[in-house]
């Protein structure tokens, strides 16, 4: 049985666990929660725009975002 999207199931990172996060060009259109996290236990998705200053805060959980190249 294939793993559900957002389970347990599968290898996400929590939501909002963090107070800071590197974004790279490919993780873009940035939303927080980001693809990859839980949804179950955070806040709506919002898209955040950081394309023009490389930086954003999330209106919800007050997470804040930069622009990275540097690849993980």
């Amino acid at each position: 049985m294939a793993a559900r999207a957002g389970t347990v199931d599968q290898n996400l990172i929590p939501a909002n666990a963090q107070s800071k996060y590197a974004v790279r060009p490919r993780d873009l259109p940035l939303s927080c929660p980001m693809p990859g996290m839980y949804q179950w236990n955070s806040h709506p998705r919002v898209y955040l725009p950081i394309e023009a200053t490389g930086k954003a805060k999330c209106p919800y959980c007050s997470a804040d975002y930069y622009m990275t190249d540097v690849e993980e």
